[in-house]
């Protein structure tokens, strides 16, 4: 049976997206099991993996390199062994080259871009960000074969990848921001797949059964 690992590393929903996943995983045509781990020998050994992140970039990134062990095994299973991977939130920031939340923190450097604070246009547009809001489709991806319904947002910094093609869905919130990204095996959406209800549900399911 083939597995997917949320990490646990202090920062995250954890119980509630431990719950999504295991939803959308009763769902597939094959057996997955899905399990909270932190220990590195688990992350490195998972078959998917998925890192959830609430609160700041900073404390985040400091968190997950304060688990001796953990980046490397991260490495070790996404980038050199090629397992799928989804960063959620905070999660989805860390694939960045730096955030520039509470000065500037190096990231995990698996997609080119920085996090920067939202700066809507419009002065209805408030930050933080909270609330459901439609996607639009930039770039063909399995993880959204078609528009999907409006998913749940909130955060006050947002993801800008250098290259455009990494953008696979946008949200428009007093200015256009990506909402997933995606560069080979690895995956991300700053929105909350655990608290969209079924299209939360429906996206995880496809995480969890893509092939990149």
């Amino acid at each position: 049976m083939s597995s997917a690992v949320l990490i646990d590393y202090g920062s995250g929903n954890l119980p509630s997206a431990e719950k999504a996943l295991k939803r959308a995983a009763a769902d597939l045509n094959t057996p997955m099991s899905v399990k909270v781990a932190s220990d590195p020998q688990s992350v490195a050994a998972a078959d998917r993996l998925i890192l959830p992140g609430v609160g700041a970039f900073a404390a985040c990134m400091a968190a997950l390199s304060a688990r001796d062990g953990l980046i490397e095994a991260l490495v070790e299973a996404v980038t050199v062994r090629g397992r799928p991977f989804l960063g959620v939130c905070v999660g989805m920031q860390l694939l960045a080259d730096r955030g520039l939340e509470f000065g500037s923190t190096q990231g995990l450097g698996w997609i080119a871009g920085t996090v920067e604070r939202l700066r809507p246009a419009v002065p209805a547009a408030k930050v933080p960000h909270v609330g459901w809001n439609d996607l639009q489709l930039e770039t063909p991806s399995p993880l959204f074969p078609s528009p999907p319904a409006p998913v749940y947002f909130t955060h006050s910094f947002a993801f800008a990848p250098v290259n455009p093609a990494h953008v696979i869905a946008s949200v428009d919130h007093g200015g256009r921001f990506a909402a997933a990204v995606a560069k080979d095996n690895i995956a991300g959406v700053q929105f909350h797949p655990e608290k969209s209800q079924a299209e939360g549900l429906a996206f995880l399911n496809r995480f969890l059964a893509w092939r990149p």
